[in-house]
């Protein structure tokens, strides 16, 4: 039997020590791996998707925490059937769940519904805020380039005859900003 102990961090300035400790410390002699990947998507996560493609029967890959494998029910559903249909196992230290059991694969389904729940909640506050902010009139998004009186003079001054790369290095915006203005 092989264990394969992954880490994984959603930016690169944050640090695999904690989850490195743990799965040294219960798994001294694995297979340590780990990247530095938004959870969103599988596809950009080469190291997980490298130790799913050679996991093989009797392994097992052992994670800290649920969140460091998948974020949602259905990669999380995807990850399990694949480990399960090379029957290799999951461990997750930190709620002690290991799917070589029933009752881990039962309480491993619950615990990513709880998790989808979340993040659905989170997405739905995340909504709500950027309405509210709206809703007050603030400005979301890139910081705006020109003023609203500063494409009026833009166009009036095209109208005049001026050429959009001189005005581009007048108002110090880039000529796409300037026949933008001109399509309004």
């Amino acid at each position: 039997m092989t264990v394969f102990s992954y880490a994984r961090v959603s930016t690169l300035d944050q640090k695999t020590d904690l989850q490195e400790n743990a799965l040294k410390g219960k798994y001294p002699d694995a297979k340590y791996s780990e990247e530095k990947a938004s959870g969103t998507s599988m596809s950009n996560r080469e190291t997980l998707n490298y130790i799913l493609h050679f996991i093989g029967v009797g392994d097992k890959l052992v994670v800290w925490k649920l969140d460091r494998l998948a974020r949602d029910m259905h990669d999380l559903t995807k990850i399990v059937k694949l480990l399960d249909e090379k029957g290799a196992s999951l461990e997750i230290l930190d709620q002690s769940i290991d799917t070589s059991t029933a009752s881990g694969k039962a309480f491993l389904q619950m615990l990513g519904v709880f998790a989808e729940f979340e993040t659905n909640l989170r997405a739905e506050r995340q909504v709500a805020g950027i309405a509210a902010a709206r809703a007050r009139g603030k400005h979301l998004g890139r910081p705006i380039k020109l003023t609203d009186d500063q494409k009026e003079e833009i166009q009036k001054r095209i109208a005049a005859g001026e050429k959009p790369p001189d005005l581009s290095k007048e108002f110090n915006v880039s000529r796409g900003t300037i026949y933008n203005v001109i399509k309004e």
